[in-house]
């Protein structure tokens, strides 16, 4: 669906389905370079649950318009303005990478509206290195070959796709390829930037489940060791041989952890 949110249009995969402001929640915040399609298996699932999905395009990613934000904090306020126009008054919310970190600050500032939060692939801080956010800002191609060379585990470069016929490498590379030009340069340098995220998870109230591949290159597991210290009802499950894309590395076993946590009240 597209609604307008501060004078741009917005995309939002909902299934073709209204959100209904009686039914639970979960809305779902890609990565940086990425849009909405990284969720479509999980997003689908909790449809037929009878949850709404709220599957976001971030400003200038995918199929919504204005500009790409330049912060990790103006991303979060964009967010909870979604929700206010869509009437959603209380959410789960899953991210992915700097959507992780947009997550955590959302939970920060609105914890009375986020009931549960899912941290995938996420790090706080999340420091960007020189070459990357080079390459990112001169030579976009290099940039997308070098975040997907990083971004899977090294067995998964070389195929494994739970889905026949499908290739997860050039998957990857086609998303990058087909976001705005500044648009993954502007992400990397949020997410880069944003230096409150540890102290933004010790106010987070609601149960968080963090999500990590033991063989992630750009996120790497030693460094999950502060923010899951950091948040108060914290927990992390690793995922055996895959990287930091683990939305197409594992889709069926990151759907069974997302249903565990946000679906069984024991959690």
């Amino acid at each position: 669906m597209r609604v307008q949110v501060a004078d741009a249009e917005v995309y939002i995969y909902t299934n073709n389905k209204a959100p209904d402001p009686d039914k639970p929640s979960v809305t779902f915040v890609h990565g940086a370079g990425f849009d909405h399609g990284v969720w479509t298996l999980f997003a689908r699932h909790f449809s037929r649950l009878h949850w709404n999905v709220l599957s976001v395009d971030l400003p200038g990613h995918g199929r919504s318009g204005g500009r790409p934000l330049l912060s990790v904090e103006a991303m979060s306020e964009w967010l909870v303005s979604v929700l206010d126009t869509l009437g959603i008054s209380e959410t789960a919310l899953v991210g992915h990478s700097m959507g992780s970190l947009i997550s955590v600050e959302t939970a920060a500032q609105h914890g009375d509206r986020i009931n549960r939060l899912v941290l995938i692939g996420g790090i706080a801080p999340m420091p960007v290195s020189p070459p990357i956010l080079e390459a990112t800002a001169n030579q976009p191609s290099t940039a997308h070959s070098m975040l997907t060379s990083f971004g899977f585990g090294k067995a998964n470069l070389l195929g494994g796709n739970p889905n026949p016929g499908m290739w997860m490498v050039g998957e990857s590379m086609r998303r990058y390829e087909d976001e705005a030009s500044d648009a993954l340069d502007t992400d990397m340098r949020a997410c880069n930037q944003y230096n409150r995220g540890l102290a933004a998870a010790a106010t987070v109230s609601c149960p968080t489940l963090m999500i990590h591949g033991d063989a992630d290159r750009l996120t790497p597991l030693k460094a999950t060791r502060q923010l899951l210290a950091a948040l108060p009802s914290g927990r992390i499950v690793l995922i055996n041989g895959a990287g930091h894309t683990l939305m197409m590395e594992a889709p069926n076993v990151v759907l069974d952890h997302l249903k565990a946590h946000l679906i069984d009240p024991a959690q």
